[in-house]
């Protein structure tokens, strides 16, 4: 069978993604991402009654993440296929990434998250910011000019 063509799919940006998003796990964690993160949290619930983000603890954080990397890891092969299915979810990913790196940054230039959390800068979880920000661009534009390609069927192949 011969290998889809990175033409003709989004499984290459897809994977890149993952490994992006991977990386900004470690990142995070080698940091102190969580109590910035906690604390955030904390603060814009003090403001806003309803917000709606939890807290966490760092095993359940952590390995939260994983299995969510975990996850994305296994839908490579999907992605390649230049699956339907996958598409929305694909576009989710790379948006919800895109601002993650985005906060981050927005976060090291202004050394705070909200007005009473602080933090030298570089803030937490940056030093992998640009490869979010970049590998999340480079999913959009696959997802843009793979739109109207035929998705190969994962059940038919042809010789």
């Amino acid at each position: 069978m011969p290998r889809p063509s990175n033409s003709r799919n989004f499984g290459l940006a897809w994977f890149f993604l993952c490994f992006a998003f991977a990386a900004h796990i470690a990142d995070e964690a080698l940091t102190g991402f969580l109590p910035v993160y906690n604390a955030t949290v904390r603060a814009a619930r003090a403001e806003i009654s309803w917000f709606p983000m939890p807290t966490f603890e760092y095993r359940e954080w952590l390995f939260g993440l994983i299995g969510a990397v975990a996850i994305c890891l296994l839908l490579t092969p999907v992605a390649y296929r230049n699956s339907r299915w996958l598409r929305p979810l694909a576009w989710f990913f790379a948006g919800v990434l895109f601002l993650n790196g985005l906060a981050h940054t927005l976060a090291t230039i202004f050394g705070r998250t909200v007005s009473s959390v602080h933090f030298p800068r570089p803030a937490p979880g940056f030093y992998s910011s640009p490869f979010l920000l970049a590998s999340s661009l480079y999913l959009f534009a696959r997802l843009l000019h793979t739109r109207h390609v035929e998705h190969a069927s994962p059940l038919i192949t042809s010789r």
